[in-house]
């Protein structure tokens, strides 16, 4: 009861969405690896992980506009993986035997497929921890929380300690590249009594703003653009007409089988698809079940196509959204060496919720960690 109380709690605060608290996570292996059989392994992994992902329920209901009760169906089935991983993978004793097996899961948890829901890894602390070095200081983050499985861990407790008390001390956030600019948005989900072109010209408004604050590329949240059509193509064309700037923002592309939740770049010039999300959001906009049914329909996952896109002469790491949470995309983009992050959200179901705080937090985490500037732009 003790070891599951405190999983619980170092899910709730290490994952509060303050990235000073993301180290406390590397506490969750040695609650595991101190379990004295698999249930309770099992039961451990479970209170870290449905306290971390706590504002998924009430997020769930509102996307779907039904009750709490299929957000909670949902938010258990989602633990699902995470559980099973960790309680397959665990066995008695505290040495090398137990170290490698949590290695193990924590590279399954960290790509597909289990890494689909790979949410709350504690590996993201190496940002907070390491800020500034990169591989060096997500290879010492790993060495750390395998470590903590270990009778070395209170050798590795006082390193973290040190590193923590050192980032906090001097911790600052991450920079926007210069002349970038994202922008916030508080859409709903529906536009209620806004015309869609209502809609455009507010946003058009918005980015004539930034431009004559000096920006030469303006971000805008997933969504934004809505359905990427000829019309709107075009009306953004004449709304930037004259100006000497790129529009960076989501949009939906279509095609009879399905669609892409994209990342565009837009223009005087005309507009462009810059990145096909490579994880959708599973069960609301991934729906891979409808292709095994000879169905068509739901978001296209292209999990490991254009980790960097070029936008206005940078290579960038796109992310969209659900790929925040999740350990491949940022990885994968910063092996090819980008020279900032930008990414984007549409967050109208999780307001009120710890989610967006989290994706923030773990944004900021991996930005420090490999001195990349940081640019974001979400629909609240």
């Amino acid at each position: 009861m003790l070891l599951v109380a405190a999983a619980i709690v170092i899910g709730w605060v290490g994952w509060s969405g303050d990235v000073l608290a993301l180290p406390l996570a590397i506490v969750f292996p040695m609650l595991w690896a101190r379990s004295p059989d698999r249930m309770t392994a099992a039961a451990v992994s479970a209170g870290y992980f449905l306290a971390a992902s706590r504002g998924l329920p009430q997020g769930v209901a509102a996307f779907f506009s039904t009750t709490v009760w299929a957000g909670l169906l949902l938010w258990l089935a989602a633990s699902a993986s995470f559980v099973a991983v960790y309680a397959v993978l665990w066995t008695r004793g505290q040495g090398v035997r137990l170290a490698a097996r949590y290695l193990v899961a924590s590279v399954l948890m960290a790509v597909p497929p289990f890494g689909i829901t790979g949410w709350a890894h504690p590996i993201t602390a190496a940002g907070v921890l390491f800020p500034g070095c990169g591989w060096s200081g997500l290879a010492a983050t790993a060495t750390l929380l395998v470590t903590m499985t270990t009778r070395l861990r209170p050798a590795a407790a006082v390193v973290i300690c040190g590193a923590w008390l050192w980032s906090a001390a001097t911790w600052t956030q991450p920079a926007l590249p210069e002349r970038w600019q994202g922008v916030d948005t508080t859409f709903s989900d529906t536009l209620e009594n806004e015309s869609p072109l209502d809609r455009h010209r507010r946003l058009a408004e918005m980015v004539r703003g930034r431009i004559a604050a000096g920006a030469a590329v303006v971000v805008l949240p997933e969504s934004a653009l809505g359905l990427l059509t000829p019309t709107i193509e075009r009306f953004w064309r004449e709304a930037l007409a004259g100006h000497d700037v790129t529009v960076v923002a989501g949009a939906a592309v279509i095609d009879p089988a399905g669609y892409d939740n994209a990342m565009v770049a837009i223009s005087p010039a005309g507009a462009a698809v810059l990145y096909r999300s490579r994880m959708p959001v599973p069960i609301s906009m991934w729906q891979p079940w409808r292709a095994w049914l000879g169905e068509s329909g739901g978001a296209r996952a292209t999990f490991f196509a254009d980790p960097v896109v070029t936008i206005a002469g940078r290579r960038v790491a796109p992310l969209i959204c659900y790929e925040q949470l999740l350990i491949w995309p940022i990885l994968q983009s910063t092996l090819h060496r980008p020279d900032a992050i930008v990414a984007i959200a549409n967050g109208w179901w999780a307001t009120g919720t710890s989610v967006p705080a989290i994706q923030t937090a773990a944004l900021q985490a991996w930005a420090r960690l490999f001195a990349l500037p940081l640019v974001t732009a979400f629909n609240r």
